[in-house]
C-alpha cells in the first residue's frame, strides 16, 4: 500500500524565551537568561515548513499552547484574577512563572509517539501523547497537545489518539524523541525501535544527568498503539552520552526507512543492537559516525544527528541540518564526505534555526513524523498542512501578535497573557481546530 511520512512542525509560541529550563540539555542551560526573539523564532519555524513542503516533503502544522500557563500556576497556590496570578507569580516565585511560560511544546518531537497503521493490529493510526514528568515546564502540555492532535487527527475511522501515561516517575515518557521506525517501504509493516534511559532491571544508569525515558514506559506506549510485539525491539541509550548532554536519543540518532544514521557510542550493546536489527529491516544500513571524525561534544554541539532525514521520490535522501552544522569545519567535513560513499544521503540542506537551537531544540524536534496512505491522508485536518496560502497567512499572523524582543521580566507583563490568548483564538479559526484552548471554553 502506497504511504508517505508527513511531518508536523510546532510552531514558536509567543512566549518563548531563554530560562535555562532543562536539566541535561546543555543548550537550554548555556542561554539561560539571554534576549529571546520569538517572532523570529516563528519565522524560522514557519519557513523551513514552507521550504520542505515546496521540495515534495508534505508538511503540517501543530499550533503552540496557551502561555503562561494560568492553570498551573492555580495549581501551585496563587489565586486572583488572571492577571493577579501573573503577577503574583512574578513577585513571588519568578522561576515559576518562568516555568508556566515556557514555550516548550513547540518541540514536537515530545508531543506523542507514532504508530503507522501498517504497524497496528486494528489498521489504525495510533498516536500516544507524552506525558514528560520529568520536568514541570513540560508536564503540563499533554492535556492542550491530547486535545489538538484529536483535532488535526480526528476521523475515528483512521486514528487513534490516546492519552498520556501516569505522570510517574517510572513511566516517564519523552514521545517520538525516543523512537525509530525502519523499513523499506513507509506503507510496509515496519521495525519499531524504543530507546530508553532507565530500566528497573538495569544498574547501568548516567550519573551526571537524569535519563527521562523508561523502559516501562516504552513497553506501555507500544501495547496503547496497539504494535505486533513482533515488531519491536527495546534498546538502551548509552548512559555515557547522556551525561554528555544527550537528553533524548535523537540528539545522537535519526533513522529513515532501512537507514539509521547514529554515533558509534549512541547505544549499550550497539553492535548487538545492530545485528538484531539486520536481521529484522529489510536491506538495513547503518551509518556510524565514529568519534575520531565527529566527537559527542561536537555531535551535541552542533547537533548533526537532530537532523531530518527524508526521502526523495528517487529513494536518495536529503539531510536537513541547522547552520550550526555547516559552521563546524570537522562536522562539514564529515558531511561532505558522506555524501561521497556509498549510501543513499545525497543532499545536505540548511536552515538557520538558531532561536530555537539556542534553547536545546533543532530539526528533529520541531517536527512530528507521521506515515500516511493517501485515505488517511484526505482524513487529516486538510488546513494544518502547509502551502502558499497558509504560508503567507501565518507570516502576517505573526507579524501582528508576536513580540521582536522577550526577556525574564517581559514574562510579568499582563498584556503579554492577553496577546497570547489573542493571536491563538485567531490562529484555532485558521487552522480550523476549534476551542482547544482552555481560555476558549
Amino acid at each position: 500500500m502506497n504511504a508517505w511520512e508527513v511531518n508536523f512542525d510546532g510552531l514558536p509560541g509567543l512566549t518563548h524565551h531563554y530560562a535555562g529550563l532543562s536539566f541535561g540539555n546543555e543548550a537550554s542551560t548555556r542561554n539561560q537568561y539571554q534576549i529571546s526573539n520569538p517572532q523570529r523564532a516563528a519565522k524560522q519555524g514557519v519557513l523551513k515548513m514552507k521550504a520542505l513542503a515546496d521540495a515534495g516533503f508534505p508538511q503540517g502544522v501543530i499550533p503552540p499552547q496557551e502561555r503562561p500557563n494560568v492553570a498551573l500556576l492555580r495549581q501551585l497556590g496563587f489565586s486572583g484574577r488572571d492577571e493577579q496570578v501573573v503577577a503574583k507569580a512574578a513577585a513571588q516565585a519568578p522561576e515559576l512563572l518562568s516555568a508556566a511560560s515556557s514555550a516548550s511544546a513547540m518541540w514536537v518531537a515530545n508531543a506523542a509517539t507514532v504508530c503507522p497503521s501498517a504497524d497496528a493490529l486494528d489498521g489504525k493510526v495510533h498516536l500516544t501523547v507524552a506525558n514528560l514528568s520529568s520536568l514541570l515546564h513540560r508536564a503540563s502540555e499533554a492535556p492542550t497537545t491530547q486535545a489538538v492532535l484529536q483535532a488535526i487527527f480526528a476521523h475515528p475511522a483512521h486514528f487513534a489518539v490516546h492519552g498520556p501515561l501516569p505522570s510517574v516517575a517510572a513511566l516517564g515518557d519523552e514521545g517520538a524523541a525516543n523512537h525509530n521506525r525502519l523499513g523499506r517501504d513507509y506503507g510496509q509493516p515496519g521495525t519499531q525501535l524504543f530507546i530508553y534511559g532507565r530500566d528497573s532491571l538495569n544498574a547501568r544508569q548516567p550519573q551526571r544527568y537524569p535519563a527521562r525515558q523508561t523502559r516501562a514506559a516504552s513497553e506501555a506506549v507500544a501495547r496503547l498503539n496497539q504494535l505486533n510485539p513482533h515488531q519491536v525491539i527495546f534498546a538502551q541509550q548509552n548512559p555515557q552520552v547522556i551525561d554528555r548532554g544527550v537528553f533524548h536519543n535523537d540528539v545522537i540518532a535519526v533513522s529513515n526507512r532501512q537507514v539509521l544514521f547514529c554515533h558509534e557510542q549512541a547505544f549499550v550493546d550497539q553492535p548487538g543492537l545492530l545485528r538484531q536489527l539486520a536481521q529484522k529491516v529489510p536491506e538495513f544500513m547503518p551509518i556510524e559516525v565514529p568519534s575520531s571524525k565527529v566527537t559527542v561534544a561536537e555531535a551535541v554541539e552542533t547537533y548533526l544527528f537532530n537532523s531530518q532525514l527524508l526521502s526523495k521520490p528517487d529513494g536518495s535522501m536529503l539531510l536537513v541540518l541547522p547552520g550550526e552544522a555547516q559552521e563546524h569545519p570537522r562536522v562539514w567535513r564529515y558531511l561532505n564526505a558522506l555524501l561521497a560513499q556509498d549510501n543513499p544521503i545525497d543532499e545536505l540542506k540548511v536552515f538557520d534555526l538558531r532561536e530555537s537551537m539556542a534553547n536545546g531544540g533543532g530539526p528533529a524536534c520541531l517536527r512530528l513524523r507521521v506515515v500516511l496512505t493517501e485515505d488517511e491522508r484526505r482524513a487529516v485536518n486538510p488546513a494544518v498542512m502547509m502551502n502558499d496560502t497558509l504560508f503567507a497567512t501565518l507570516n502576517d499572523w505573526v507579524d501582528c501578535y508576536y513580540r521582536d524582543r522577550l526577556t525574564q521580566a517581559d514574562l510579568a507583563d499582563p498584556q503579554l497573557l492577553v496577546e497570547g490568548r489573542e493571536a491563538l483564538d485567531r490562529l484555532t479559526q485558521i487552522l480550523q481546530l476549534g476551542s482547544i484552548y482552555p481560555f476558549q471554553r
